[in-house]
């Protein structure tokens, strides 16, 4: 995405956050668009078939463009609802067996619904932020690197912890311009997920990002790796060759592919 594209990009996204356009708004025509944001067709087009594969739009017609829903939100495919209200387990309290600046053990006193209490360990690590960064060649930015617990070399986005103080968003901008060099000049929040819900305390954040700058080297030595520009297209045999690393990475991606191919059968239609 060039400066222009990332311009109008940020701009439409403003017009959506601010309020200008609401859920359901139809935007301008393309010859408005084109007209009040300086920029040609095809380029707006470029931008608005990228705002539609992420859901921001949606095509009714031909080129008719108008604001998505939130999720859920007056979609009537939405057919699975939560069921009625269940029973909770006790927590009757919590002792700390190992504890450093990186992971923190506990044992946990729970009790589940109708069954003898017991200890159970939870594992307390860090907040985490994790980002996607797509070019308008549907290329996503990814690191080339060796990690010494599964004894393997694979591909990973670039990601890292949230300081004390530090929101998400600001950690996935800093992480991705120390360990690649590159500067997004948009961040969007996907999802919040926990990668062992059942063991593991650890948000992870994904971001998906848009319009990156090339800023320098990577600084972060320790988290450096060989940095290139993959193929969206690649990603499905990376996968299936065992050379994409860590649950952020693997949640990332799928979505990225997922609101490909959405945008893809929207566009065909």
């Amino acid at each position: 995405m060039g400066p222009k594209t990332a311009r109008v990009d940020r701009t439409i996204r403003e017009w959506i956050s601010s309020g200008k356009l609401s859920p359901g708004d139809k935007l301008p025509s393309e010859r408005t668009l084109v007209e009040q944001l300086g920029i040609g067709r095809t380029a707006l087009r470029q931008v608005l078939a990228r705002l539609i594969a992420e859901g921001v739009l949606e095509v009714r017609g031909r080129s008719s463009y108008t604001v998505s829903s939130p999720a859920g939100v007056g979609d009537d495919s939405m057919t699975v609802s939560p069921p009625g209200e269940l029973e909770a387990w006790q927590i009757h309290g919590e002792r700390t067996i190992y504890d450093n600046r990186w992971v923190k053990l506990d044992l946990v006193d729970v009790e589940p619904p109708g069954v003898e209490r017991f200890e159970h360990h939870v594992v307390r690590l860090h907040h985490v932020a994790i980002t996607a960064v797509v070019d308008d060649q549907d290329r996503v930015l990814m690191l080339w690197r060796y990690r010494f617990v599964p004894d393997k070399w694979g591909w990973e986005l670039p990601g890292g912890i949230v300081d004390a103080g530090e929101d998400a968003l600001t950690t996935a901008l800093r992480e991705t311009e120390e360990e690649t060099g590159w500067r997004p000049a948009t961040l969007e929040h996907v999802v919040t997920y926990q990668p062992m819900v059942g063991m593991v305390d650890s948000p992870h954040e994904i971001f998906v990002g848009h319009g990156a700058q090339h800023i320098g080297d990577p600084t972060d030595v320790e988290e450096a790796g060989h940095v290139a520009w993959v193929p969206l297209a690649d990603i499905p045999g990376l996968m299936s060759r065992g050379e994409l690393m860590g649950s952020g990475t693997l949640v990332a991606l799928l979505h990225l592919l997922a609101n490909r191919q959405a945008g893809t059968a929207t566009a065909a239609q």
